[in-house]
């Protein structure tokens, strides 16, 4: 899962143009909005469609759990790993 997490960070990085924060700078249970990296509702809308365009995942915007998705790389590794499992 470390590769994924890695994926995560530099897709975050990349997709949301973040010029002052690389991959590394990404803590993996860290929160990624809010306090963590600063992000906002924009950035996870650009940040769910990278990751869909990057690995076939979806988000629906009526799901109360997108947020508890997005609340760290670890959570988003966690989540992209359960949703391509199968596949």
């Amino acid at each position: 899962m470390d590769d994924l997490k890695r994926q995560i960070k530099e897709l975050i990085v990349n997709a949301l143009e973040l010029e002052d924060i690389g991959p590394e700078n990404i803590a993996d249970s860290e929160p990624i909005f809010g306090g963590g990296l600063g992000l906002d509702s924009i950035d996870a809308l650009e940040l769910g469609v990278a990751l869909k365009k990057k690995f076939g995942i979806k988000f629906s915007s009526e799901n109360a759990e997108n947020r508890k998705h997005f609340a760290s790389v670890d959570s988003l590794a966690a989540y992209i790993t359960a949703e391509t499992s199968g596949r």
